[in-house]
């Protein structure tokens, strides 16, 4: 049986990563030390999402390290003599960013660091994959041409129809602060893919959602969104008149491209992992879509000022990554989506 580690293994990815791999008989190592409930607060917590992992896979175990903890991450990683490694642990947040830097930077940057060498430690031949951000490109999509319609941004020049290229620069832009220790780290995990030929790649996700994650105001947008329509909250729109647009995958496919790259590893390859154009939705078309399911109206409150660094329109261009794996694909489009994560929160124990 073979060995994976995923890191952040109670989030929104690093379960469904569990899930895929644990139904496919791999030895599950699971690293995840709730940071998130120390981030956002106890309605973030991931504790319920690791024990229903446990009791639902025999071959999966979870293990409450910090990936900041340098000494200790190298000596686990060599004793469970991983086939493949799965970086999905970080601080997701780039308000939050601004409030605790150094937390930030230590779990983003640092953490993926001490995963890239212990990995380096223990053989060269294991493939490493790292969920980035598309926030390594800061806020320079929003030098694009765009174009204003009732409900939603659009980009205005058919080059960029399609969405932002791994081409797309990454500095000489405001990232935030979350933004610039996800850079730091994407850069590092290319680095060991070209400087040690290590197989590695970089997933620069766009929105990744899906019905197992822990959404709160600042990060986890539509499982936030939907939560506060079924709840009847109100949700707090960040400026950009509520047209701002992203492109949403689900977590499952996902993990689907994981496994891909993980069989046919490349080395130090990029790659922008976002629903798509047909997959991406504005705050406004998320609130006529949620409604339609739910049949409740969604309550909202404007706020006429943008989070620093925001997208005004980002959507994921799909064509390198098909390229060089043909036979992936999305299997879950948006109205799919919506509805998985409504019906989730009406069972889950909010």
């Amino acid at each position: 049986m073979k060995n994976i580690i995923v890191t952040g293994a109670g989030g929104l990815i690093g379960s469904e990563v569990v899930s895929f791999f644990a139904r496919e008989n791999w030895n599950v190592i699971g690293i995840d030390n709730n940071m998130r409930a120390d981030f956002f607060g106890e309605k973030a917590d991931t504790t319920w999402n690791i024990s229903r992992l446990k009791n639902t896979f025999e071959n999966f175990n979870s293990f409450p390290i910090d990936i900041r903890d340098r000494a200790a991450i190298i000596s686990f990683v060599k004793k469970s003599s991983p086939d493949a490694i799965v970086h999905t642990a970080a601080q997701p947040s780039h308000d939050l960013a601004a409030t605790r830097p150094f937390d930030d930077f230590d779990v983003n940057a640092v953490g993926t660091l001490n995963m890239l060498e212990a990995t380096r430690l223990s053989g060269l031949s294991i493939p490493f994959v790292h969920l980035s951000t598309n926030k390594v490109y800061g806020d320079a999509p929003n030098e694009l041409n765009l174009i204003e319609s009732e409900k939603r941004y659009d980009y205005g020049d058919a080059a960029d129809y399609d969405g932002i290229r791994e081409s797309f620069r990454i500095d000489q832009t405001k990232h935030s602060l979350f933004g610039a220790s996800k850079v730091a780290a994407d850069i590092m995990v290319q680095e060991y893919g070209r400087y040690f030929n290590l197989p590695t790649c970089c997933l620069r996700g766009g929105c990744l959602t899906g019905p197992n994650h822990s959404g709160v105001e600042l990060h986890g947008f539509l499982s936030y969104l939907i939560k506060c329509n079924l709840e009847e909250k109100i949700y707090k729109i960040f400026g950009y008149k509520g047209k701002q647009v992203r492109d949403n995958i689900h977590a499952y496919d996902v993990a689907c491209f994981i496994n891909e790259f993980i069989n046919k590893p490349r080395i130090a390859e990029v790659y922008n992992l976002g629903g798509g154009r047909e997959n991406s939705v504005s705050i406004l078309e998320a609130f006529d879509l949620i409604s339609s399911i739910s049949g409740k109206e969604m309550k909202y409150e404007y706020i006429n000022e943008n989070r620093i660094g925001d997208h005004i329109c980002y959507i994921s261009n799909l064509d390198k990554l098909k390229m060089h794996y043909p036979s992936w694909g999305i299997t879950k489009d948006l109205k799919a989506t919506f509805v998985e994560i409504y019906e989730s929160w009406l069972t889950r124990d909010k």
